[in-house]
């Protein structure tokens, strides 16, 4: 799998931004992806240096339209942490 393949999408809440100021960056994962791949890929696209990942499955939630009722997809969230001489990711640093 190539680094554009195993990270997915950043994840941009609230709670995963109040995580910006400790240097912890949130992404969604391919589901297959291991916590070292997905190191690996932050370090290659990003150009900086992971002190830690933390990985967890989100289930599929219960939706409904109308009389309609589905669920949506089921995903994997990877929580990156920076080493303190590490530099910042740009993309999340314009969003605070």
């Amino acid at each position: 799998m190539t680094a554009q393949e195993i990270i997915v999408r950043p994840v941009i809440t609230e709670k995963s931004m109040a995580g910006v100021g400790e240097k912890k960056y949130t992404f969604e994962v391919a589901p297959s992806a291991g916590k070292i791949e997905i190191a690996k890929a932050v370090e290659e696209l990003f150009g900086v240096k992971v002190k830690k990942v933390n990985t967890l499955h989100v289930r599929g939630r219960l939706r409904r339209q109308g009389r309609f009722e589905g669920y949506t997809k089921s995903w994997k969230k990877a929580i990156v942490t920076l080493t303190e001489e590490s530099k910042t990711i740009e993309f999340f640093e314009s969003m605070v």
